[in-house]
């Protein structure tokens, strides 16, 4: 086993895996940016080291930077996490050729899997079924609309390099089929450096099942049965479980089977998750793409199996071996994972930045929650939105809906809107409790109505009036008690008394009060394309800007008819939430 592993993320992840090296004797070694450094992660850690500024180029991306803090540590290893550099075939590869262990797959075979025409070649040459869809990348509208006619739409278009949603655009038409082009190349660099582009053709109402697999350096491979995504927004998940619902034995057999062919075929070694489409009939089955990572809901793979994941990484990369064969696997009970994002269901989803009031874990049996966070911990831009995750595990399905409602309305998260409301709805939904739902379900079949705008005022961090409720102990007996003032926020008295003090639900002061005519900004966000003019008419729904927040583009749509008369603001601005992005008034 190592002596020492540097982590290369932050977070939730880097937490796991930091308690996972704990568990195994082995020293964890933390990076952090700017942003991030008073960030939970970072107290984590044995050690910890400074990467830079907090944009992820300068930090979590800046592969030069963390070989140089792993040699100055003296690891063994690094381990990358999930995101930033874990699918990185570049980056394995330097790791290497410093003379260290990365832990994960060759970076061959990270290549072959990140590149998703690369991906399908694979999965043919081990007779594996594929979506239908282009052999090379094309970045040219007529190309595209002549797939669409020969397969009919809708259509996808995705990222050659992509994952996690970002990078794909569904195409109902041909007439939409220019602007999706542009749009997913545009997403794909911002988030992975590469735009090129490929087209398959786009499933209805698909579920979307994954396989676990782990594969050692002697050549052995097992799947650990599979979990269900399939809920999700824009692509990206929202809930996952373990067993999928309705998936019999003997299609879990065959896409088990199909996925350890898969890795097979590319000599693949360590974790990773092969994702399929599972079509409507619950039999037949599609190869999507292989991540080569850890994935974000591994846990519930490891409630049903008792394997700890991360832990089976560390022993695979160290040579000790996974200890592991087909038949020691065997799935136990239920369990679900939900995401805790900071995100406002009852808009879309849109990111919510800020910072964390009250916050408490939910307790009690068979509850786990994975997160980077802590009362006080600001949320930043930067990076992407999850808060983190929280767990079930039950002896049926039904057992682990009712355990995870308990637990929701037990996590205590103040200060800013999440998706935890969403989830207490999905919980309880007739379509999820059945089982019944798809890839689709959320954006075209559930009405999300009811789930109404969160009355968020200031953190307590902002707002000392409230206080801060702690648990102190004296000679051996426990006694809470609620701080005010400069001792709540842990400012100086004389610094807290020189700042304005808000008193929750004020207006927080200085916010321009915008008119029915003004189109205004429901984020914090990048503007990365303006799409109309002064004088333009436009009708209500037209997009008129993108705005991107959290790693993702979101679409800022007219609010009404008319002609647009001011448009304060062009591409690369920053703009915050309730900024007016543009004037529109009657023709």
């Amino acid at each position: 086993m190592f002596d020492a592993v540097l982590i290369a993320n932050r977070g939730e992840i880097a937490i796991r895996i930091a308690r996972a090296c704990r568990e195994l004797g082995v020293r964890s070694v933390g990076v952090y940016s700017e942003v991030d450094r008073d960030a939970p992660h970072v107290a984590a850690m044995d050690e910890t080291y400074l990467l830079g500024a907090a944009a992820a180029s300068e930090s979590y991306l800046a592969m030069d930077k963390v070989i140089d803090v792993a040699h100055r540590a003296g690891v063994d290893a690094i381990h990358p996490g999930y995101g930033f550099l874990s699918e990185n075939a570049d980056f394995a590869r330097a790791v290497t050729d410093a003379g260290l262990v990365f832990i994960g797959p060759p970076a061959d075979a990270i290549a072959q899997m990140g590149d998703k025409l690369s991906a399908r070649a694979v999965a043919d040459a081990a007779g594996v079924p594929v979506v239908p869809g282009t052999r090379e990348p094309t970045d040219d509208p007529e190309v595209a609309v002549t797939f669409g006619d020969e397969y009919g739409y809708p259509v996808a278009v995705k990222a050659m390099f992509g994952g996690g949603g970002r990078g794909m655009k569904v195409v109902q038409s041909r007439d939409q089929m220019r602007d999706a082009l542009i749009a997913a190349r545009r997403e794909s660099e911002a988030a992975f450096g590469r735009g090129e582009c490929y087209l398959e053709r786009y499933l209805e109402r698909p579920r979307h099942v994954e396989i676990q697999v782990l594969a050692d350096l002697d050549g052995t491979t097992i799947y650990l049965g599979e979990r269900d995504c399939s809920l999700q927004r824009r692509h990206q998940k929202l809930v996952e479980e373990a067993p999928a619902p309705g998936v019999t034995e003997q299609v879990r057999t065959a896409m088990g089977e199909a996925a350890v062919r898969v890795a097979k075929e590319m000599g693949y070694t360590n974790a990773g998750t092969c994702e399929f489409l599972l079509d409507e009939d619950g039999e037949t089955f599609y190869f999507l793409e292989m991540n080569t990572r850890l994935q974000v809901e591994h846990p519930v793979t490891e409630l049903v199996t008792g394997v700890d994941l991360a832990q089976a990484q560390l022993r695979i990369a160290s040579g000790d071996g996974m200890g592991l064969t087909q038949d020691d696997i065997e799935l136990r009970g239920h369990a679900i994972e939900v995401r805790i994002n900071a995100e406002e269901p009852a808009a879309n989803f849109v990111p919510t930045p800020g910072t964390i009031g009250d916050f408490a874990a939910p307790l009690g049996p068979w509850v786990r929650f994975d997160t980077g966070a802590r009362a006080g911990y600001t949320v930043p831009r930067d990076y992407d939105s999850m808060i983190g995750k929280l767990i079930v595990w039950a002896a049926d399905r039904d057992g682990a809906r009712a355990r995870m409602s308990r637990a929701l309305d037990e996590l205590v998260i103040e200060g800013l809107p999440t998706t935890v409301p969403f989830h207490r709805l999905a919980m309880t939904h007739p379509q999820f409790a059945a089982g019944d739902h798809a890839t689709s379900s959320v954006e075209r079949e559930w009405d999300l109505s009811s789930l109404q705008p969160q009355a968020v005022g200031p953190s307590d961090e902002d707002d000392p009036d409230t206080g801060r409720e702690v648990t102190v102990e004296v000679d051996g007996r426990r006694v809470a008690v609620r701080l005010f003032g400069a001792l709540s926020t842990g400012v100086a008295p004389a610094a807290a008394a020189a700042t304005p003090r808000r008193r929750r639900g004020g207006s927080g002061g200085g916010a321009a009060v915008a008119s029915s005519e003004d189109l205004v900004a429901p984020m914090q966000g990048t503007v990365i394309e303006v799409s109309t003019e002064v004088g333009a008419a436009v009708a209500e729904g037209d997009t008129l800007l993108v705005l991107e927040a959290m790693k993702m583009e979101n679409a800022v749509k007219a609010h009404r008819a008319g002609v647009v008369t001011a448009l304060p603001v062009s591409a690369g601005e920053v703009v915050q939430p309730g900024a007016v992005l543009a004037r529109i008034e009657d023709a």
